[in-house]
């Protein structure tokens, strides 16, 4: 009969079995990591040590999780007075599998001036935007930066639905109608 167990459920004594995968050993008890089944592996023959492997199998593996240090790809989905909204989409070039937020606060959308910084000339809902994680901020989103000459707004959409062009760092064009917008853009090589 399998066995399901899920994080912190005693798997067996460390005296009687060696901690595998998915498992872990605090004060001689073996505890469960992951959500998986109880599977016990026999030692080989010629080992030293004769005591059986306990371990935690046919667990999911989680997707990618974006880390301090990571390049990520957001779209903006809210822009208040002192920071941005963020879901972020992939990380390095990979997309995520599950929802991540981020947030881009006032001081971490340019090196300069971050005083003058105005975060509705930085941003727009709908932005897609390369960033860089500094931590994991609070529980609700991490920190994002763009404030490198690299990072920044990549893609944005005009009011006319036209995807814009950038024409300097500080602002992006639409082709269409030639109305320019305000935006930290990204410096694309």
């Amino acid at each position: 009969m399998t066995e399901i167990v899920t994080p912190g459920d005693v798997l067996g004594n460390a005296a009687e079995f060696q901690a595998g995968k998915g498992a872990y050993v605090n004060d001689n008890t073996i505890y469960a990591s992951l959500t998986g089944s109880r599977r016990v592996v026999s030692p080989l023959p010629d080992s030293l040590d004769q005591r059986a492997t306990v371990e935690v199998t046919g667990h999911k593996a989680h997707g990618l999780i974006p880390e301090p240090g990571s390049l990520v790809l957001a779209r903006v989905t809210k822009v208040m007075a002192r920071m941005a909204s963020v879901d972020i989409l992939c990380v390095g070039s990979k997309a995520v599998r599950e929802k991540f937020a981020g947030v881009i606060r006032q001081q971490d959308v340019r090196e300069t001036e971050i005083d003058k910084v105005e975060i509705h000339q930085s941003f727009r809902p709908g932005d897609i935007v390369r960033a860089m994680v500094l931590s994991l901020g609070d529980s609700r989103a991490y920190y994002l930066s763009t404030a490198k000459n690299e990072l920044g707004v990549v893609s944005a959409e005009s009011a006319a639905g036209e995807t814009m062009v950038p024409i300097s760092w500080t602002e992006m064009q639409c082709p269409l109608s030639g109305q320019t917008e305000q935006r930290k853009v990204a410096k694309v090589a």
